[in-house]
């Protein structure tokens, strides 16, 4: 009997231990969680741009990778599509999403806003907020507070019931109230600054257990932690606004928001390196977060105003959940250094001093004689010697030394180790059969069809109310005679028109980012009589930011047509509207509604028509992607769910598609009987469509002499740099593409033998590599066979082919 007491004495103290919260509290250095000063790396990840299946992968990776916090966004739009009516299924279980961080031992910062931005539709507000009487958003108004309190609530307490807060014992340490509100807090007047108050005053009363942050706020009110976001942090004048709260990074910006008609602007592993130690390094900062560590898919119509499907596709995981080397590799080597000192970084003093006229040195020291260092070159185009407690560095130009002991170097924000990779897609499946294909075609709405009447030209989205991207505006003409030659025009605020004239397309047009309006023009035939005038109106995202957006206006503001019976202005006459077209009205894309319309035979490329096809998946685990390089603009679904709107024919200046590959995910597929629909609103052909399995087909790696060697610094021996190379799981290196030990020229984008190259490089590297996944070749002449030139630097350079 006793020594069952004992057991259950144990068994009710091991379950306390388990459920005891954290206790999650700052000063002005850090995070501390159970009294323990934290450094922290996180990740942005957002649960519905990618799916639940692919959440255990991607938390993996970044856990992997060094991280040690996912953060996300929630999504207003998706959780309450309707007042009251709250959706939390499927891409939408961020109860899910944050018990899977929790299961891998990371912690969670949850960003409520609930204003997002995020480059999501409407910045995360449902649309039905738009119609609450009296509403300004974001702003100390009654309405909206309303509101945007029951929404964070109901958050904050489904959290709080599953025990997700750190104080309870969850993953959770950090959240977030409202987004980037000082960029628009004075269009606001007085409404803005006690807006913020009562935002934070309202977050901190919803006892969380865990501090709320404001980011881009520099008045946030006490408790809440001003936050930095940007590329540049450890530059800008950016400072936390009382000596006891700590610097934090909320985004940090891994590459660029991507639109329609734009090439993906690219940034370097090197400048988000040295951009981070920087800021922990000057700002003493300890919280840094990548915006994205892995961006997504904006399906369905989630994207806002011209933005791309894929999101931050250049994010140190792709789209697809692949690894961007050397972003992501560099970044972990990274994590590594700056951990090897964070205790004392957390907890040292800190001094600085120059070491020229671009070159600082920042140094930490600790009462028991511990010393990091972080020795800068803030010059772009340069690179520096210098001298430090009595030994010579070598600073590349615009770099970071870490030195964990204030004597070794173990990582230089400039100098790459890890390997670079490429991604390529290859077609699985061909949909280059016209008998493949059947087509329904979309009805033009004229006027006596419409139910919907106006004697104005009605605000697009007010009137869709976000149901559909699309609105027939529609119009009957009475003309006395013919007239060939009369010019229609069409002054709209974006974002894309389409004119037909009794039945027939004869113009169209659209905006761009930041500048959506547009004038349509087109000379056009009448007939004597009655003549059928419709335009179709169509937005791509709707705006995600600015004050007051709740005013923005999107459509067709004036219509004139000018002829032989002098000019009109049609603007104020009778209309007739649809919202959304009859294939959407039907659930065309889904098995039940494809059944329901008349399908005909694929006959050509024409405007406004759906496209259905099966296809059965392709073999094997590889990422799927559609290649719609063939068609124009529209929106494509599988079974039924939609994977994103596509426009291949905005092309940049270059002529090339700004996004040409679509996101299928496996989860949305079934072994045969695939039913892919697709709407298209101008000419695209299906016939060359191909679904295509994405994969890293190569990898390549490249080092120097001058390249730091990872050592540990009480370890007495570093290792040589090294070429290592990983190809992806279930695949070997299967040929060498390049192999030089030497001088070669160039990097891993472009390379070749130079005058100093060791005979035996290839075959030194095959025997290390052919056939294995993994393969490391250090750079040292003993391994290939000799100096191949005395007195000059070395370099290795390899490329392999993974089969």
């Amino acid at each position: 009997m006793c020594r069952w007491w004992r057991w259950w004495a144990w068994w009710l103290l091991a379950a306390a231990v388990a459920i005891r919260g954290e206790d999650v509290t700052y000063d002005g250095r850090s995070l501390i969680i159970d009294g323990q000063p934290k450094l922290l790396f996180s990740g942005s990840i957002h649960y519905p741009r990618s799916t639940p299946d692919m959440w255990p992968s991607l938390i993996k990776k970044a856990k992997e990778g060094g991280l040690d916090v996912i953060q996300t966004y929630t999504f207003w739009n998706l959780h309450e599509p309707q007042p009251g009516q709250y959706d939390f299924s499927g891409r939408n279980d961020i109860v899910r999403f944050v018990k899977e961080i929790q299961a891998q031992g990371l912690y969670a910062c949850l960003r409520i806003g609930p204003y997002i931005e995020a480059e999501w539709t409407y910045g995360g507000f449902p649309f039905w907020l738009h119609d609450v009487p009296g509403i300004v958003f974001r702003s100390d108004n009654e309405p909206f507070k309303l509101y945007m309190q029951n929404y964070t609530a109901k958050i904050v307490n489904m959290m709080k019931s599953e025990g997700l807060y750190a104080s309870q014992g969850g993953p959770i340490i950090l959240s977030q109230i409202e987004n980037e509100y000082q960029n628009i807090e004075a269009a606001f007047r007085e409404k803005g600054p006690s807006y913020v108050r009562w935002a934070a005053e309202m977050a901190v009363g919803l006892e969380t257990g865990v501090p709320w942050d404001m980011c881009k706020q520099d008045d946030a009110p006490d408790p809440v932690i001003n936050a930095c976001n940007g590329m540049k942090c450890g530059e800008i004048n950016f400072a936390p606004n009382s000596p006891n709260k700590p610097a934090i990074w909320t985004e940090n910006w891994t590459s660029f928001i991507q639109v329609y008609g734009t090439n993906a602007t690219l940034r370097s592993a090197e400048d988000i390196a040295y951009h981070v130690a920087l800021f922990i390094a000057r700002k003493n900062g300890s919280y840094i977060n990548y915006y994205m560590y892995h961006g997504g898919t904006n399906f369905g119509r989630t994207a806002a105003s011209f933005m791309i499907t894929g999101y931050y596709d250049q994010a140190p995981l792709d789209e697809y959940g692949l690894l961007r080397e050397p972003k992501y590799g560099h970044l972990k080597e990274l994590h590594a250094a700056i951990k090897m000192c964070s205790q004392i970084l957390l907890t040292g003093t800190p001094n600085n001093f120059s070491l020229g006229q671009s070159q600082q040195a920042y140094v930490f020291r600790g009462d028991s004689g511990a010393c990091a260092a972080f020795l800068i070159n803030s010059d772009g185009k340069q690179s520096a010697v210098v001298q430090f407690q009595n030994s010579s560095y070598e600073l590349p130009r615009k770099s970071i030394s870490i030195l964990p002991d204030c004597k070794t170097v173990v990582f230089n924000t400039a100098k790459v180790n890890t390997q670079t990779n490429t991604r390529s897609m290859q077609p699985a499946l061909k949909f280059d059969s016209a008998e493949q294909w059947e087509e329904f075609k979309e009805q033009v709405v004229e006027f006596d069809d419409t139910t919907i009447r106006a004697d104005k030209l009605l605000e697009h989205m007010n009137t869709t109310k976000d149901v559909s991207d699309y609105l027939w505006y529609t119009l009957s003409l009475q003309q006395d005679s013919s007239d060939p030659k009369s010019a229609i025009s069409v002054k709209s605020l974006g974002h894309v028109l389409h004119i037909f004239v009794n039945g027939e397309l004869v113009g169209s047009a659209h905006g761009a980012f930041r500048n959506s309006s547009f004038t349509l023009e087109s000379t056009v035939s009448l007939n004597e009589g009655m003549n059928n005038i419709s335009l179709l109106s169509a937005t791509v995202g709707l705006p995600d930011s600015g004050p007051y957006l709740e005013h923005s206006t999107l459509g067709p503001h004036k219509v004139t047509i000018e002829g032989s019976e002098g000019s009109q202005d049609l603007s104020n006459n009778s209309w007739g509207y649809q919202v959304g077209l009859l294939g959407e009205k039907s659930q065309i894309y889904t098995t039940k509604g494809s059944n329901v319309v008349q399908w005909k035979e694929f006959s050509s490329a024409q405007p406004l028509v759906w496209y259905k096809t099966f296809f059965d998946e392709p073999e094997g685990n590889d990422p799927l992607a559609l290649n719609l390089g063939s068609m124009g603009k529209g929106e494509v679904w599988v079974n039924g769910q939609s994977i994103g709107r596509y426009w291949v024919s905005f092309r940049t200046l270059a002529g090339i598609p700004s996004q040409t590959w679509y996101n299928v995910p496996r989860s949305f597929l079934k072994p045969t009987g695939n039913l892919l629909i697709l709407f298209e609103e101008e000419y695209g052909n299906p016939c060359n469509i191909t679904l295509d399995t994405v994969s890293i087909t190569s990898v390549c790696g490249h080092v120097t002499d001058s390249n730091p060697p990872f050592k540990i610094p009480w370890k007495r021996y570093a290792r040589r740099p090294k070429v290592q190379l990983n190809c992806p799981p279930n695949r070997n290196i299967s040929k060498i593409l390049f192999a030089s030990f030497g001088r070669p020229f160039g990097d891993c984008s472009a390379y070749a033998v130079g005058s100093c190259h060791s005979s035996n490089s290839r075959a030194i590297v095959e025997k290390a590599c052919i056939g294995k996944r993994k393969c490391s070749i250090s750079q040292s002449y003993k391994r290939f066979g000799g100096d191949p030139c005395p007195g000059i630097p070395k370099s290795l350079l390899v490329d392999v082919q993974c089969g």
